[in-house]
């Protein structure tokens, strides 16, 4: 074989590896989760998003998924809009963030509506959820992880017991059905996502506010309040925060890519399942650690809340919501 000869097919040799490699690496995908809460610093929404990261790493399909706590990479609302467009590829999403865009989804955090932890699971479950997995999807969005939430009141005047105490009060809520619901009771509305609320309340924007026991303490809303009202037995406050996916984003995976992916999910899902009471637990620990006064609804006290929900929220989500009395109904519906 001639010198000339041997270069060529070295040559050639060395471009093909390269090809291959060249193929290898773009045969690898990075998907961009993005949330609003810190990371690592032990919120169970950030560590949902981490299994599914790991998880995602240990099944080797030709995926990686990089997460971007602390609304590093979007803003908490513009999530829903960078996912439909195909911009985000996974977020964790406080789905009535996105009902200004589909009204329905403030049934995923109506007043009163969801009674317990468990009750949360069977709604997962049921007609209700359903329908509204139908919009999610139909919008261009994909359910990863199912997560409930529950929460509680907090305030930097007084404590916030049956209605009455929150007259005059500047409140945060998540959502329209509750922002309805406290402004029957007389409370001035102020409305930011959660990761707002520390700084609104030291610079006196705000005196209370509704957010998840998780985000009392991941935000440590405890260092500017002087009472909290934790969920105890009659939480009022439950919202529904799943993991989802950019549906332009899970069509371009191939089949062993998006059993992955699901796989992930339930696997964070099961984590939130058991999560779930023990964060409400943990609320009334870090507050009381810090000096925060920790009280409890009464039955009466919710039963008061309830009434006004029926003459505001409900009335108007039945009222005004295309589909909005069928959701309620459909929601009641489950024991």
């Amino acid at each position: 074989m001639s010198k000339t000869l041997r270069r060529f097919m070295s040559a050639t040799a060395m471009v093909a590896s390269f090809a291959v490699a060249g193929s290898a690496m773009a045969a690898d995908l990075t998907l961009k989760a993005s949330h609003q809460w810190p990371g690592g610093k032990g919120d169970a929404r950030d560590e949902m998003v981490q299994i599914i990261a790991k998880e995602i790493a240990k099944a080797d399909v030709g995926l990686e998924v990089q997460v971007y706590p602390g609304a590093s990479l979007f803003k908490p609302k513009e999530q829903w809009n960078a996912m439909v467009k195909g911009q985000l590829d996974i977020s964790a999403f406080p789905l009535d963030y996105a009902s200004g865009r589909h009204p329905q989804f403030s049934a995923t955090l109506m007043p009163g509506l969801v009674k317990n932890h468990e009750h949360a699971l069977r709604l997962n479950t049921s007609p209700f959820m359903d329908d509204i997995k139908k919009i999610i999807n139909d919008a261009g969005v994909v359910v990863l992880s199912d997560a409930w939430l529950a929460g509680g009141f907090a305030s930097t005047k007084s404590c916030i017991l049956g209605p009455d105490t929150m007259k005059g009060q500047v409140t945060r809520a998540a959502g329209p059905a509750f922002e309805q619901m406290l402004a029957g009771a007389g409370a001035s509305i102020a409305s930011m996502p959660s990761s707002e609320i520390y700084t609104a309340m030291q610079t006196g924007v705000l005196d209370a506010a509704n957010t998840s026991s998780g985000s009392f303490v991941s935000y440590r809303i405890y260092e500017q309040v002087k009472c909290l009202t934790e969920p105890g037995d009659h939480a009022l406050w439950f919202m529904y925060e799943p993991i989802l996916m950019s549906k332009r984003s899970w069509d371009k995976l191939n089949e062993a890519q998006q059993k992955a992916l699901l796989a992930a999910g339930k696997k964070a899902e099961e984590y939130m399942t058991e999560q779930a009471k023990g964060l409400d637990q943990k609320l009334v620990d870090v507050y009381k650690k810090n000096g925060v006064e920790v009280v409890k609804m009464s039955a009466e006290d919710a039963a008061a809340w309830r009434e006004i929900a029926k003459q505001t929220s409900y009335k108007n989500f039945s009222d005004k919501v295309p589909g909005g009395d069928a959701l309620i109904e459909k929601a009641l519906a489950v024991e």
